[in-house]
Parts: C-alpha cells; structure tokens; sequence
C-alpha cells in the first residue's frame, strides 16, 4: 500500500507549464462580429442566400428609367457612405478581415439600418467585383437609382396646388455638383431635378452624399432628350429659364420666376448648350460685383433658387 501511495505521489521540483498559452486564451478578442458574418452560422448562410437571389433578381423598369448599379470601394468610402444613408443593397466583407473600428462601425450601421445584406466573401472574390481596386476587404453594393419621368416633377407640384419649380442641368457631368442641386432644390421648395440621360452626371452614391439626405424626398428625372423635354414643359405653361453670364436680364429682376418655370444650368466651362439655350424664354446672368467669371453650377443654382423662393414667398 506503501509502495502504491508513492507511485501515486507527484515528483517535486519544476513542472511543465502552459508557456502563458492558457492566459492569452483567456483574453478578450474584442466584440463578436454579427451572426451574418460569422462563417458557417446559420444566419451567415441566410444572408449569402438572400443576397445573391438580389443579384440575380431582374431590375424593374420604371417610368424615367433606372441607373446602373454602383461598387463603393474601401473602408472609409463605405463608412462615410452608410452614414450619410446611401442606399445599399449587400455589404460584401473579407473573410477574416481586422476587425477595426471602420469595420465595426459599418457592421454597426447596418445592423441599425436594416434591410441590407452582410455577405462574407474572399478576397479574390472582391479583388473580381472591384476590378482589382484597393477595397481593403469591404465593398457596399449600391442598387440602381430610380429615375422618375420629367412629366412626374410637374403634376407632383400641380398636385399640391402649387406652381412648379424645376431644375435641369445641361452638361453638368460632376455628381457631386448634381448632389448640391438636389440638396439646394429641397431646401427652395423645389419639386425636381431634370438631367440628361447621355453625357452628363446621373445619382451616384457621391451624388446622393453631397444631397446629405435631399435625395430621398426630392426625385431627379431623366430625359432622353434635354431639349424635347423643355419644349413639352413650355407647351404645358412653364418658362424656361436659362443661366448664362451674358444674360439679358439679371435673376433678382425676372418676373417669371414667381409662377412655373424650369430653371436651366449649364456646365461651368461651356455653359448652355446651342440647343438649349434656343429653347429658353429667358436668359439671365448672375451680377457678381467681384468681377468673377463663373460660379459652380451648384452654386449658381442656389442662388437662383433663392431668388426664386424669395418672389414666391
């Protein structure tokens, strides 16, 4: 019995240890990603499901037609555009991707949203989708814009029993400046945005950043042909109003900004096209005692959409 006790009995001295193994498995390795992107979760296999019948699900075609669908690429691109409420149909992430504080605000941001897809996908999936660019796994897919029809802006605003106030860009190609319009539009009592479909800006996630948010409550058409669409509105009671730097009439002397109108901006450079700028009742300038030679387009469209709101008011 003796004998057994010390074959049971530990020897003394130093013992093998964990090598500090077992504490740093103890430690905390930051917040636990959403169930969506946890690969092999239940949850994870639903929202890679959902996602790719979105994909493959055909676009309705509406009235004004729809945009294309749009990639916006790297982790603070995709932060700043889920914070000013772009809309987004799938966030694709990087298998095992640092979770850093970018990462955790998009996933975040999301997850308060709602009605957005988190798909896990490697990398050489999203080097495919973003043509090789520098996403820095994470890519947020942007679903079409629906464009309304140029006739919509009009009746929206008889609808209300008010006079119509539109804006149409000609030649204007920076989204940003079609963004600051939008913006400028909504806070004027403008009822819509009128822009070309060929050559010219259309609602890109950058649009829809600039807008800060005008654009989910502002519509913006698209018209096969500027001109056509401007002579359909003068033969259904609206001036039209061209901005140009050697304008007949200075904007704060216009009468017809007070009744219908659509108020037509050029590019900076080019300004109103030859077309367009026939089809105008009225050409006005901007007086700038500073001598300056141009304004942004999205600029010079705020100031007239004051003007304008000023005589209606």
């Amino acid at each position: 019995m003796a004998a057994n006790n010390r074959r049971m009995s530990g020897k003394k001295g130093a013992q093998v240890g964990s090598g500090g193994q077992r504490r740093r498995g103890l430690e905390g390795k930051g917040p636990t990603p959403p169930a969506e992107v946890r690969k092999g979760h239940k949850k994870n296999r639903v929202a890679n499901a959902k996602a790719k019948q979105v994909q493959r699900r055909p676009a309705p075609r509406g009235r004004g037609g729809k945009g294309t669908s749009e990639m916006v690429v790297g982790r603070n691109p995709v932060v700043e555009a889920l914070r000013e409420g772009v809309p987004a149909v799938t966030l694709y992430v990087q298998q095992f991707i640092d979770n850093d504080e970018r990462v955790r605000e998009a996933l975040q941001l999301v997850a308060e949203r709602g009605g957005v897809h988190l798909m896990e996908a490697p990398r050489p999936e999203l080097d495919r989708m973003t043509n090789g660019l520098n996403h820095q796994g994470m890519v947020l897919q942007v679903p079409p814009y629906e464009y309304a029809h140029a006739e919509d802006l009009a009746n929206a605003a008889y609808d209300k029993g008010e006079d119509p106030l539109i804006v149409a860009l000609d030649g204007v190609t920076d989204p940003r400046n079609l963004g600051a319009i939008v913006r400028s539009a909504a806070a004027f009592g403008g009822h819509g945005v009128l822009v070309p479909e060929r050559r010219a800006a259309g609602m890109t996630a950058g649009a829809w950043k600039t807008s800060a948010g005008a654009a989910a409550r502002t519509p913006v058409a698209r018209a096969t042909n500027l001109t056509r669409a401007l002579e359909a509105y003068k033969k259904a009671g609206l001036a039209i109003v061209g901005l140009a730097a050697d304008g007949d009439t200075e904007v704060g002397e216009l009468a017809a900004l007070e009744g219908p109108v659509v108020i037509v901006i050029g590019s900076e450079g080019k300004g109103l096209s030859r077309l367009v700028g026939e089809t105008c009742d009225f050409r006005v300038r901007i007086p700038m005692p500073g001598g300056g030679e141009s304004l942004n387009a999205g600029v010079a469209a705020g100031i007239v959409l004051y003007e304008a709101a000023r005589k209606r008011s």
